[in-house]
Order: structure tokens, then C-alpha cells, then sequence
């Protein structure tokens, strides 16, 4: 049976315009919802995706895509799902994504009402968590009079915890000892707590001088997280063979009170037998691994308030034995462009191969390309889409065929950024070069031609003298080529006794121009 050949046809496409998102409330708080964000765009017959921090977004088991993917809802909605948002619009030839809408976290602390009678309350049931270098705000519910709010960085009233206090008569604040000059007191009695740090986890108590009745004592509890750093990935070997020895992948950093979690193309681990979690979820360990666990590799890991992800990994497990006979020819790479600036594209790279069934993988500066954001892989790896394009992007990129038996990688395309010299100074062409050589041989030229004239001039005043002797007539080419032999006592001056000053200023102008043109001669039969 004669072997079916894939038929391959390119269609025209559009260019998009740029989404934009509409949400349905762009302020959360812990377990509340829905939100519902929508894609707006005027094109139809795109793809649309979404993504959170300029990640693709995880969906998890709060979120819902409509069936054309324009509409993301969350219900209930957590304060991890802070953060920028946008989608994305794409068809086959092209991709560009929305401006970014934030969905901000409601942090603030409601204090609850308090009892009618002196009550200390402890505030369990709302949000009490924060991530480093936030702004939290602790809301004051009493409708009461004040004369005066007090707070403290504390459970009790301790004079040294005192944060400050607000007169409301007067609306003068008085700081405490326990002020670090990032709190602020408004007349409501709120508490700002600005750029909060990790010393800043705790109780706060709140005391409310009434012009009416008893005092009363709130108190809050706040918890704030460490921001997780830029998460890694490290395996022991990226290439490994089938049925042979391990593999480990290690999240890095560890970092305290977190959780970590491993993917494969962006999904959980299959259960496999192969694959063994430990230390925390925080290292992988594939046990005699096969193609099966070919793949992209990353792994995630979170806070209450944050979440970081690593780039992805390519595990390419090779077969030892050789299981396709014919021998692999040398792929080649096209770009939809060469040479970038910043924050331009997109740009698309192809690799061209004759071959089917086989295996393509990208590399840059001679290292196997690591994959962010930013980078987008066709279904089959043979076209590889950067949007947008960053200045380290730059440099010399291949692409490599392989089968379980052999490998081959094109020839290097160079990705230039824009404004770059090969040079440090510009280097002037042939043509200009004998431009500037022929405009100094006439200048030359001319400059002997005045010379001549005047020395003609003199010659035509000595023979109004009978006593002098006239020099041997010689033709215009004649002395002009003896001139390129001028010397300052050349032999039609040797009888003169005396010289004008102009003729002797006509000479050494003379000797200066023939010493020129010998010069000129002289680098042009070089």
C-alpha cells in the first residue's frame, strides 16, 4: 500500500487587534464570589487564553471557562487569585494580548462589633494574611462617639506597644513608642499599616475613649508571608537513556512554610510507578524511566498570599538501541524576522525538515532553550513563537532532528538586535575612497595650473629685458610633467640673481602641490 503523505496548506489570516477585559468586580476577599472577567474582542474564529502574572493560568477546581473560552469565572474566590490578568487572542499566523487588569486583595482587618460592656475579641473568621511589602488596613466598625483612639501592637494595653493616638477634637496625633513610622491613624480610628514586613505578624489592639459610656478593647490578629522568591528546576540529567539508571528533578529555593508542586505539560503527575515524590513534594525521582516520561517539567510552589513557578524543563529520554535505519539529514531554520528590538514581535522561527516521526528540540547560544512565558512551542515543536521579544533574546539559534538513533542540528540563524555594528567606526567604500583621490588630483592640478600661469607671466616680463637669456621653449605637457621632478633649484631659476618675493612664495606653494601629487602617484601605484 502505496504511504500517505501529510498535506500542508497555509492560510491568510488577519491581523488582531488588541482584547481588552471587563470584570465583574476587581475587589476580593477570601472565599467570596463570583468574578467573572470577559474577553472583548471584535475578531471571530480566534483562540483565546488567559493569563495571571504573565503565566499561562492554572485552572483550578474554583474556575470555569465558557465553552469559546471569552468568559473566566471564580467562585468562591481565594486572595491568591490577586493579580494582574489578561487574555489572549490568536489564530494560526498571529497572537496579541490585552492590556493588564488587576484584581487587588480587600486586606483589610474588620474588627467585629463589640459587646456593649469592656470585651477583649479576637477576630478569627475574616482573611489575616499579607505578603511582604503590602498595605494592610485595620478598619475601626464602632458607629460610637470617640474621643480618642488609641492602638497597640499588642493583645493588652501596654504603654509600650503603644502605636500612637488619635484626638478627635483636636485631630492631633500623638506616635508611640512601639511607632515605626509606617503606621497612620485616620479619624475614624482605621490603622494603616504600610509596607508591612514580617515583624509585622501579630495582635493589634484597638482602645476607644467614648464621650459616652465605657471604653471599649478590640483586637485583631495579622499574619504576613515572606514573598517567594523565582522558583527553579535542576535535574541531574536532561538526557537520559530508556530503561537506565534515575533521573532526579529538584525544586529550588526551599523556602519555609510553603508548599510544592510538580507538573507535566502543565498538569498534575500521572500515578506511575516510575515517578517518586519526597522532601515535601520538592524532588521528583523517575526510577528506570521510558519515552512515556518524555515531557516539559515544572514545578510550583505557594504561600496563603503567593505563588511562584519555575520554567519549564525538557526531559528527553533517548532509546539506546537505533530504531529508524535511515540516516538523518541537516534541518534548517526560518524567522519571520532577524533583527529585534525591545519589547517588539512577534517572531516565529521554523524548522524545516524532510523527515516524519521525529523528535525536534530548540537551542540557543548552543544550550538547550529554556522555555518562559514569553515562548510558545507548536503542537509537534516546529515552530517555536517569541512574543514579545526582550533584547537577551539575541543570538544564535538552531534546531535539532533526532530519532532514538541520531541527532542532527541545523546551521545557526542569528537573532540581531536592532542598532547593532559589526564595527566600532564606519569604514568608508572603493568608490568613496577613489571619490576623495580624484577630487584631490584636481585640486592639484589647478594649483599647478596657477603656478604655471604665473611663472608664464614672469617669463614674458624677463624678455622685455634684451641682456636676459631665454630658457629652451618646452611644451605645456613638457613642464608640467618636469614638475612632477620640481626641485626648489631646479635649473630654470639657476641664473636668476634676484627673485620677487611672489615668485619665490609661487615656488614653495609649487614644491608643496608637487610634493602632493608625487605622493598621490605614488599611493595609487601601490
Amino acid at each position: 500500500m502505496a504511504e500517505v503523505q501529510p498535506v500542508c496548506s497555509l492560510e491568510a489570516r488577519e491581523s488582531l487587534a488588541k482584547p481588552s477585559i471587563q470584570a465583574s468586580n476587581t475587589t476580593v476577599s477570601e472565599m467570596t464570589g463570583p468574578v467573572v472577567f470577559t474577553c472583548l474582542s471584535k475578531h471571530n474564529g480566534i483562540s483565546i487564553s488567559w493569563f495571571h502574572e504573565g503565566e499561562r493560568l492554572r485552572l483550578t477546581g474554583r474556575m470555569k471557562l465558557s465553552q469559546d473560552n471569552s468568559s473566566l469565572t471564580m467562585n468562591p474566590v481565594r486572595m491568591e487569585d490577586a493579580g494582574k490578568y489578561q487574555c489572549e487572542v490568536s489564530n494560526p499566523g498571529s497572537a496579541i494580548r490585552s492590556d493588564s487588569l488587576i484584581l487587588s486583595r480587600s486586606v483589610s482587618l474588620l474588627l467585629p462589633w463589640s459587646l456593649p460592656t469592656t470585651a477583649q475579641l479576637i477576630l478569627r473568621s475574616v482573611p489575616r494574611a499579607a505578603a511582604e511589602g503590602q498595605d494592610v488596613l485595620l478598619r475601626n466598625p464602632s458607629r460610637a462617639e470617640a474621643l480618642i483612639y488609641t492602638w497597640y501592637k499588642a493583645d493588652s494595653l501596654v504603654n509600650k506597644k503603644q502605636i500612637g493616638r488619635y484626638a478627635v477634637l483636636s485631630g492631633t496625633v500623638t506616635e508611640g513608642p512601639a511607632h515605626t513610622g509606617r503606621e497612620k491613624i485616620y479619624p475614624n480610628g482605621a490603622l494603616l499599616l504600610q509596607n508591612v514586613t514580617l515583624a509585622d505578624t501579630g495582635s493589634y489592639s484597638l482602645e476607644i475613649i467614648k464621650t459616652i459610656g465605657e471604653p471599649e478593647t478590640l483586637t485583631a490578629e495579622i499574619h504576613v508571608f515572606r514573598k517567594l522568591p523565582k522558583t527553579s528546576s535542576k535535574s541531574s540529567s536532561s538526557d537520559p537513556v530508556e530503561d537506565q539508571g534515575s533521573v532526579t528533578l529538584l525544586c529550588e529555593p526551599e523556602t519555609q512554610n510553603t508548599t510544592a508542586q510538580c507538573l507535566i505539560h502543565n498538569q498534575s503527575l500521572p500515578d506511575n510507578s516510575r515517578l517518586e515524590l519526597s522532601m515535601g513534594n520538592r524532588t521528583l525521582t523517575g526510577h528506570t524511566v521510558t519515552r512515556n516520561e518524555s515531557g516539559l517539567y515544572e514545578c510550583r510552589t505557594r504561600t496563603p498570599v503567593s505563588s511562584s513557578h519555575s520554567d519549564s524543563f525538557f526531559l528527553n529520554v533517548l532509546c539506546e538501541y537505533l530504531l529508524f535505519p535511515q540516516s538523518l539529514t541537516k534541518p534548517s531554520i526560518q524567522a519571520s524576522n532577524t533583527t529585534v528590538s525591545e519589547m517588539t514581535g512577534p517572531v516565529v522561527f521554523t524548522c524545516l525538515t524532510k523527515h516524519n516521526g521525529i523528535s525536534i528540540s530548540w537551542f540557543h547560544e548552543g544550550e538547550r532553550l529554556r522555555l518562559t512565558e514569553r515562548m510558545k512551542l507548536s503542537q509537534d515543536n516546529s515552530s517555536l513563537t517569541m512574543n514579545p521579544v526582550r533584547m537577551e533574546d539575541a543570538g544564535k539559534y538552531q534546531c535539532e532532528v533526532s530519532n532514538p538513533g541520531s541527532a542532527i542540528r541545523s546551521d545557526s540563524l542569528i537573532l540581531s538586535r536592532s542598532g547593532d555594528r559589526s564595527e566600532g567606526r564606519q569604514v568608508l567604500s572603493a568608490g568613496a575612497i577613489t571619490g576623495i583621490v580624484i577630487a584631490s588630483l584636481l585640486g592639484v592640478f589647478l594649483v599647478a595650473a596657477l603656478a604655471y600661469f604665473l611663472f608664464l607671466t614672469k617669463t614674458r616680463d624677463n624678455q622685455s629685458d634684451p641682456g636676459h637669456q631665454q630658457p629652451p621653449a618646452s611644451t605645456s605637457g613638457e613642464y608640467l610633467f618636469s614638475l612632477l621632478n620640481w626641485e626648489p633649484q631646479h635649473p630654470l631659476y639657476a641664473n636668476q640673481a634676484a627673485v620677487p618675493i611672489y615668485a619665490q612664495t609661487v615656488a614653495h606653494v609649487t614644491a608643496s602641490v608637487v610634493t602632493r601629487l608625487r605622493s598621490q602617484k605614488e599611493n595609487l601605484a601601490e
